[in-house]
């Protein structure tokens, strides 16, 4: 049996008919920016997470950049956040005229570390990124406890929706947070969609004027915004969504509960599970010494993987020479060599869960860890 890593296609089947009703209501409605879809949305959304605001914008990565400008970063400033995550967070910081200063993490489970966090802070740092690396939380409390008075905290929740750490969801402990609802995240829309969030009433009204030019008219413009709105028929399709993103957590932290179980013991080890936190599983990931041996037999027995991510931020060439690495990032490069993603989905049928358990505890037992 092949077993793709993300199928598209059966997402459109299995959404089709909240699609179809999403597309109908915005039709009807006559407004395509900026209406009672988006206002739906960002209330469901903003409830979900347990915070007062949401403001939804174009994408994952604009969300970042508006976070931080919310805060007032800018040039001279530096922003904090870890080696080995996807490079949209470094993007985003230095699309402020920030510095990106990179820490290291915990090896175990590839969360931010906080003595190598203390280690990156200078009297320049204005904000911390900690990244909740693969649907896990990093406890975001901890970290704002190492922080100098006046250095924000922006959870980065792109992989996260509806994980929680100590009974709280993420996304409400920082001073805001900022999703990707990129089709393949847990709840993703048809198209590049995002959202920033927090309980800061101020903040909120700062990061809906940033995304709309810096003001809310045109003869009023506090200062320079950009153009990075939810559209109306995304804003329609991730409300619908999220009425089905509950269960699918569920399917997927059943998923993750089935390979942690035939996986205990074996040469693939799934990353650590903090017991604090409550996993939002959008990706299963395994650690292997032999990670590229062990993705080539897997795929000669059906089953795709991916890595996420290869090459820590600071040995990519478009941040090689901008970025900052104060301290060590040893356990970040050795995760970066090591880790691989099995398929793991809301939508895997039982057959294809077994298939993908039975490829990995085959693969295991003929390879090194």
């Amino acid at each position: 049996m092949n077993v793709p890593f993300l199928d598209f296609t059966r997402l459109a089947q299995a959404t089709a008919d909240a699609t179809q009703a999403a597309v109908q209501a915005v039709t009807a409605s006559g407004r395509v920016i900026l209406g009672p879809e988006v206002q739906a949305f960002e209330q469901a959304w903003a409830e979900a997470c347990g915070v007062g605001h949401a403001v939804g914008v174009g994408s994952g990565t604009d969300a970042l950049e508006i976070a931080l400008r919310a805060f007032g970063v800018g040039p001279g400033d530096e922003v904090v956040t870890q080696a080995n995550t996807c490079p949209p967070t470094a993007s985003a910081i230095a699309r402020t005229g920030a510095r990106v200063v990179l820490c290291d993490v915990d090896e175990a489970s590839g969360r931010i570390d906080l003595q190598s966090l203390q280690g990156a802070l200078t009297e320049r740092t204005k904000a911390v990124i900690p990244v909740h690396l693969y649907g896990q939380c990093a406890d975001v409390a901890a970290v704002r406890a190492v922080l100098p008075d006046g250095v924000w905290v922006l959870e980065d929740c792109a992989q996260a929706h509806l994980a929680t750490f100590e009974g709280r969801p993420a996304g409400a402990v920082g001073d805001a947070a900022a999703w990707s609802f990129y089709p393949s995240k847990n709840l993703g829309a048809l198209g590049d969609a995002g959202a920033t969030t927090t309980d800061d009433p101020v903040l909120a009204d700062r990061m809906r004027e940033l995304r709309q030019y810096g003001a809310f008219g045109q003869s009023d413009a506090s200062g320079f915004g950009m153009n990075s709105r939810l559209d109306e028929l995304q804003a329609a399709v991730l409300t619908r969504r999220l009425e089905l993103l509950p269960a699918w957590t569920e399917r997927r932290r059943a998923i993750a509960s089935a390979y942690r179980d035939a996986l205990a013991g074996t040469r693939l080890e799934p990353l650590e599970l903090d017991p604090r936190a409550e996993h939002a599983y959008h990706l299963f990931v395994v650690r292997s010494t032999e990670r590229d041996d062990v993705r080539r037999r897997l795929l000669e027995r059906g089953v795709q993987t991916l890595v996420h991510y290869a090459t820590p931020l600071h040995r990519l060439p478009a941040f090689a020479a901008s970025v900052a690495t104060p301290v060590s990032l040893a356990r970040s490069e050795l995760l970066c060599d090591q880790v691989l993603s099995l398929p793991l989905n809301p939508l895997l049928s039982d057959a294809e869960v077994a298939a993908v358990i039975e490829a990995s505890r085959s693969v295991a037992a003929g390879g090194q860890k």
